[in-house]
């Protein structure tokens, strides 16, 4: 499709904020958190069971060899981002970009309890400074997974008292950052985090536990509500809010507990948590990927267009997430996340053309969207799947730290350059 087929000037205002979205343990490298722990005790295990796990996926005969390899499950030095990263400012340059979500490692700032590292802070002031320069909005996220070793050792979410130390965080940073930063994330993915670490067993510190699923959720919404507070008493300008993850579900039939079920699931996706914090958000920050079909009280998707992660791809269902939580929360939204792991670049431009249509149906049915931001610039560490799955605007030679433009991302750009005027 052409950038002309596409209407992509319909709807969005020039203040839209167009960009993408990384995470610092993700694409830094060189950190130090529970998760480079957890990766160096798991990834022989991980590599050994990578065929339990992915060998039915229709990308398995592409991925097996680096899923096999236990150097997958170990993130290192990455892309280094952190050292490179006015590199990958200049690709949001060349896509016509004026926004990029990024996170600050805790555990960089405070790598013991109570102690500031003054070098890591220059660091990140500098960032966004650098963005600020380029004409690029920082969107900065708090809490994107990786914790500081000292502060798991106490315990991490799974105790009330422990959100002071991350309230402190907030405010700490905030004041160094200053007004370069305007548009605050606390928290990505809440019950992500917590359903991955406390009931799958995928991710730090791997337990499977109900009560501790429950306890780290709740004191999560507590932790976004300290620290909005404490953010707000610092200068009124900033907005927060949290990246909240949210799927479509829908009845596959019209049989009453069809409809039910949907009804409940969406409830626990959606309005558990954000009914615990919508009022301590300036924005709603919503990362969608996928929807969900229900069958009685089960879900069967069709699986006919497959990411590289085996998620079902329905982009365009974007506008019923959307429609959904502007009517319930009547607050401006900003898509955090939205993307799909594509190694060889079959899908991303239909995934970004279907994308923006459904934006922008949901812009003309009175969704108040200020920003949409691709999951990923580049090509990351996804994980506990490590670095097979592909989901960046440009790939990522983990050898030789090259960047490179997917033929999808320079289509992006293009059409950036017709929406924005550039």
């Amino acid at each position: 499709m052409s950038v002309d087929e596409l209407r992509p000037n319909q709807g969005f205002s020039k203040h839209f904020l167009w960009g993408a979205a990384t995470a610092a343990h993700q694409v830094e490298g060189g950190t130090h958190n529970q998760w480079t722990v957890w990766e160096l005790e798991n990834a022989k295990v991980r590599a050994a069971q990578a065929q339990y796990h992915y060998n039915d996926y229709a990308s398995w005969e592409r991925i097996k060899v680096a899923a096999k390899d236990p150097d997958n499950y170990v993130s290192g030095n990455l892309a280094d981002h952190y050292n490179r990263y006015e590199e990958d400012f200049a690709l949001l340059k060349q896509m016509n970009m004026n926004a990029f979500r990024f996170s600050v490692e805790w555990s960089r700032i405070e790598p013991s309890e109570g102690v500031w590292d003054v070098a890591a802070i220059k660091h990140y002031r500098q960032y966004v400074e650098s963005l600020k320069k380029k004409g690029i909005e920082p969107v900065m996220t708090l809490f994107h997974f990786s914790l500081p070793i000292w502060f798991t050792d106490k315990g991490g979410f799974e105790h009330r008292r422990n959100v002071a130390y991350f309230t402190r965080f907030a405010e700490k940073i905030v004041r160094e950052l200053g007004t370069n930063v305007r548009l605050i994330i606390t928290i990505n993915e809440p019950e992500v985090y917590a359903t991955e670490s406390y009931y799958h067993q995928n991710w730090p510190p791997a337990l499977r536990s109900k009560y501790k699923w429950w306890r780290v959720v709740n004191n999560m919404a507590h932790a976004h509500r300290q620290a909005a507070k404490a953010i707000h008493s610092l200068n009124r300008r900033y907005k927060v809010s949290i990246a909240k993850n949210s799927n479509f579900f829908y009845p596959g039939d019209d049989a009453w507990v069809s409809r039910l079920s949907t009804a409940i699931m969406q409830y626990a996706q959606d309005d558990y948590f954000l009914k615990k914090v919508a009022r301590q958000c300036d924005f709603l920050g919503v990362n969608y990927y996928f929807s969900n079909r229900v069958y009685g009280y089960r879900i069967h998707n069709p699986d006919q267009r497959m990411s590289d992660v085996q998620w079902d791809m329905h982009p365009a269902d974007i506008q019923y997430v959307l429609e959904r939580l502007d009517r319930k929360y009547k607050l401006p939204i900003i898509i955090t996340e939205n993307g799909l792991a594509d190694a060889e670049d079959t899908h991303r431009q239909w995934w970004l053309k279907e994308t923006i249509v459904g934006m922008q149906k949901a812009m003309r049915h009175g969704v108040e969207l200020q920003g949409y931001l691709h999951w990923s610039l580049m090509d990351n560490f996804e994980w506990a799947e490590g670095k097979w799955p592909r989901f960046g605007l440009a790939s990522v030679d983990y050898n030789t730290g090259q960047r490179s433009l997917r033929p999808s991302a320079r289509w992006f750009g293009r059409v950036l350059k017709k929406i924005r005027g550039v």
